[in-house]
């Protein structure tokens, strides 16, 4: 397994820090302050309009999608040293470079998936960055870590379909620009567990489209929000059919594949930057008559973040680089074990880094307070820490056959 950056990659790469260093970390306060004086927590602030267009002029748009025709031609490793760089500004950076969740796992199951009608209607203008799109699988009355419990019926009627029941945590459905929901239900009740659901294009000025709440998370209220939806009775043509009947489980197993992978590296990318105002601080503020930085306890964490970060790293860019040469498939525990990780090592060495700043980093003056919520909000989104160890548990376990333990040695006489 080779991880060096290929030329290309390399030169995106510097040009992507030049962006964030230019760019995006100093629009940071001017986001917040365009979001207090609109007063509207899902208003689009002028400065994301602002670095997509610097994006677009730098080459740095799409860079998620391997296919050259739409996107930028990387493959999954040659993405994921730019999703963990863009992860250090996880409300600016990705969607300056239309390369944010859920838009980029939608636009990929469009793109694989969907008709030339389809495409033209929905994935052009999401590439174009014109349009946002959410995701509706999760459902508030069942458990929703497995999608064999969804209730919501799709039912064919005609040359429709109706929809009916609720999803929630649809996220980024409250944004202004989100127009379209892809929507998981049950199509064929009778069929086995993996064949009951499939995938639907929703508009959502459609006659039924109704939002009824949008859950604060930890405290924040995102922009495109996380609403629960109630679908009552809503009808679309059959034609907004995404893939065939049946085939939704599918369909979402491939969209989590690569997308998990760009997760994990923003995650790292949010650990590597609440790393370096920890360190920072450390070596800026004095208790007890030494810097923090000198104090044992300190160094301990920062041996151990850097530990844990390189770790994940190296787990995660392994997982690309097998999506990409054996398929998603034959990478799939290793999806389940960077999806446990990296999380929670960007969880850990933030909690390590609020630590050091002390109530400072409880506070919006420094990004440590959103940096941990999102890393503990990834520990359920996309699945559960526990199903996906219990996956990974079990491919461990099918490489063995039952046995017996070899006879104990003997004692010596």
């Amino acid at each position: 397994m080779d991880f060096a950056y290929r030329p290309e990659v390399e030169a995106l790469r510097v040009r992507l820090f030049e962006f964030m260093d230019g760019y995006v970390y100093p629009a940071e306060p001017v986001y917040e302050r365009e979001m207090a004086e609109a007063g509207d927590a899902h208003f689009d602030p002028p400065v994301i309009d602002s670095l997509k267009r610097e994006a677009r002029r730098r080459g740095l748009w799409n860079l998620f999608l391997p296919d050259v025709e739409f996107g930028a031609g990387l493959s999954v490793l040659d993405y994921a040293p730019l999703a963990e760089i863009s992860g250090r500004s996880p409300l600016l950076a990705p969607e300056a470079m239309n390369c944010s969740a859920p838009d980029t796992g939608n636009m990929e199951i469009l793109h694989q998936y969907g008709t030339p009608e389809q495409k033209r209607r929905w994935l052009v203008p999401l590439l174009e960055g014109e349009i946002r799109s959410c995701f509706s699988m999760t459902e508030p009355d069942v458990a929703s870590s497995d999608a064999t419990n969804i209730r919501t019926r799709i039912i064919a009627d005609g040359d429709d379909y109706v929809i009916t029941g609720r999803k929630w945590f649809s996220s980024g459905a409250l944004g202004k620009r989100c127009l379209v929901s892809i929507v998981m239900g049950v199509t064929n009740p009778s069929a086995d567990p993996y064949h009951r659901q499939s995938m639907v294009l929703v508009p959502l000025d459609a006659p039924g489209v109704k939002i009824e709440r949008d859950p604060a998370v930890f405290g924040f209220v995102d922009r495109g929000g996380h609403p629960q939806i109630h679908f009552g009775g809503v009808r679309v043509p059959k034609l907004n059919l995404l893939g065939e009947e049946g085939a939704g489980f599918t369909i979402a197993q491939a969209r989590l594949g690569p997308g998990r992978v760009h997760h994990c590296m923003r995650s790292i990318g949010m650990a590597e930057r609440a790393f370096d105002l920890m360190c920072s601080r450390a070596k800026g503020r004095v208790a007890f008559g030494r810097p923090l930085a000198e104090q044992g306890v300190i160094q301990d964490w920062i041996a151990e973040a850097r530990m844990r970060i390189e770790q994940a790293r190296l787990l995660v860019l392994k997982t690309a680089w097998l999506i990409d040469n054996v398929g998603t498939p034959g990478a799939r525990a290793e999806i389940s074990a960077i999806k446990v990780v990296a999380p929670a090592v960007a969880k850990w060495v933030t909690d390590r880094a609020i630590q050091v700043f002390g109530a400072a980093g409880f506070t919006d003056d420094f990004p440590l307070a959103r940096f941990y919520s999102v890393a503990r909000w990834l520990q359920i989104a996309d699945g559960p820490d526990e199903v996906h160890g219990r996956a990974l548990a079990r491919h461990e376990l099918s490489r063995y056959e039952p046995g017996f333990l070899p006879e104990p040695y003997p004692f010596a006489e």
